[in-house]
């Protein structure tokens, strides 16, 4: 997973509540055993509405989604998460999100940050003036050129995590002499050559 410590682009508002994880990207597309090329899919119903928000001229390239409460819900698919980061989101704002997408955007390396509907309102607003914000996640701040400045709460978990790019793996390979010095001092109960 690629590091992820500071973002600066384009902001695609997508003001929307309970969008769920089948809106994200519907059933028909989750049969492709790579986890690249969903993109293409991402909200692939509403894409077809030539009004649909994300296919303003203003949002294309757009790195930021800005989103109602509770994004993400709706089942555990992690290809939601896929989809979002293969479009080229690297970071979703909402008040609250689905907690199971919550987890699959974090290891896909997606910055999902909860923040109050009214700091929201206020990213909006700056963006609707100049289409761009900058999000650091190592001093959890939003700015925008305006000279506005929000701070934002971050689970410590999370911001390592992206900071240093870790998956669920290189995050096991950093134990590794810890995990050699246990396996060393407690032999297996049964030698499991033996069963071949």
């Amino acid at each position: 997973m690629r590091p992820l410590r500071t973002v600066t682009g384009r902001v695609a508002v997508l003001d929307r509540a309970d969008v769920d994880t089948d809106q994200i990207i519907p059933k028909q597309f989750l049969k492709r055993v790579e986890r690249s090329g969903y993109g293409q899919f991402v909200f692939h119903d509403w894409m077809k509405d030539d009004a649909f928000e994300l296919r303003r001229p203003e949002y294309q390239d757009a790195s930021i989604l800005v989103t109602g409460r509770n994004f993400g819900c709706g089942s555990s698919r992690e290809h939601a998460a896929w989809a979002l980061e293969d479009y080229g989101f690297r970071v979703v704002l909402a008040p609250s999100f689905g907690d199971i997408f919550r987890t699959n955007a974090l290891k896909t390396g997606i910055a999902a940050i909860a923040a109050p509907p009214g700091d929201l309102a206020r990213v909006v607003a700056a963006v609707a003036e100049q289409n761009v914000l900058t999000v650091d996640l190592e001093v959890l701040e939003l700015s925008h050129p305006n000279g506005l400045r929000i701070a934002f709460a971050f689970d410590a978990f999370a911001q390592t995590t992206l900071l240093e790019g870790l998956d669920d793996v290189a995050r096991t390979l950093q134990r590794q002499d810890a995990i050699a010095a246990y396996e060393a001092a407690h032999p297996p109960r049964v030698d499991a050559l033996s069963l071949a």
